[in-house]
């Protein structure tokens, strides 16, 4: 049986997408690549660890499909890809509107009890 919410995505891409971006680094990187495409030198410059490392971080990435990588001369830079947060974001919306529901249906209960607790009160004076 699979989650519900599962139907309009390919739980595989779901899986790697969330994979990726469980990762602070990559979440950086992904950041940082919403204000343009970069090169691996600018996206390793804010990090304290090697370019080999964060063209590892930038493979799980492109992997998960991210990013792109294109090719310019001796460059290859890389640059956001939304289709696959565009996903993510639908998936948790189903949640968020479930969790809002079930909240909102606490909330009335919650004052159903207070008004009839109040009443009770009422009653014995």
């Amino acid at each position: 049986m699979e989650p519900q919410g599962y139907e309009h995505v390919a739980p595989d891409r779901l899986d790697a997408t969330f994979a990726a971006l469980a990762d602070p680094t990559r979440r950086a990187i992904l950041a940082r690549l919403a204000s343009g495409q970069a090169s691996v030198r600018e996206l390793a410059e804010p990090f304290a660890i090697s370019q080999p490392a964060i063209s590892k971080h930038l493979k799980v990435l492109e992997r998960a499909g991210l990013i792109s990588r294109g090719r310019d001369a001796q460059r290859r830079p890389s640059r956001l890809e939304v289709e696959p947060l565009a996903r993510a974001t639908e998936w948790l919306e189903r949640y968020r509107q479930l969790w809002e529901g079930n909240f909102e249906r606490l909330d009335a209960l919650l004052d159903e009890m207070k008004v009839d607790k109040q009443s009770e009160k009422g009653d014995h004076r």
